[in-house]
């Protein structure tokens, strides 16, 4: 399979953004090395039709006016890590679960720690939302872009969710 990647600057720093020919496989912070997404035999392509979307959707998301994307996507994981990723996308644009919420809901109650560790492989940052994942007290844990830009995040969520 040929990936292609096209690199953005955006208000938290530039992301690399990776896709196959039709789905989205990757969001990526410029510090983060391969391990999410295996990047073999990549071509930079500002002209891939998803890329292009994902780039479009992201720059609507940092603007306040995308509170869901549209974006087909392929993440690369074990069924429980995608099952996990599919989870994150059904928190709500503004709002928060806990690890617990999230091993609930994927039927696995007692894997916090599991959905930790895949919450923290999800090789789609800000597309498959792992930043509104918080501990049991609402407090910030850990997150691949960092804790200040997870902050950044959920800030940008509360404002556009006040404004409407």
């Amino acid at each position: 399979m040929t990936l292609s990647y096209k690199e953005i600057e955006s208000p938290v720093g530039k992301l690399k953004l990776v896709a196959n020919a039709s789905a989205l496989v990757g969001v990526l912070w410029e510090w983060e090395g391969p391990n999410p997404v295996r990047l073999d035999a990549q071509n930079d392509d500002g002209h891939n039709l998803v890329l292009m979307e994902a780039e479009r959707q992201l720059f609507e998301y940092f603007a306040g006016t995308r509170t869901q994307f549209e974006l087909p996507l392929e993440p690369d994981g074990t069924e429980f890590q995608k099952k996990v990723w599919h989870s994150l996308t059904r928190i709500p644009f503004g709002k928060t679960k806990s690890y617990m919420e999230i091993a609930r809901a994927v039927g696995s109650p007692r894997a916090c720690r599991a959905v930790g560790g895949a919450t923290g492989r999800n090789p789609l940052s800000i597309v498959t939302p792992c930043h509104r994942v918080v501990g049991a007290n609402g407090a910030l844990t850990g997150f691949g872009g960092g804790l200040e830009t997870k902050a950044k995040l959920l800030a940008l969520e509360a404002r556009a969710s006040e404004s409407r």
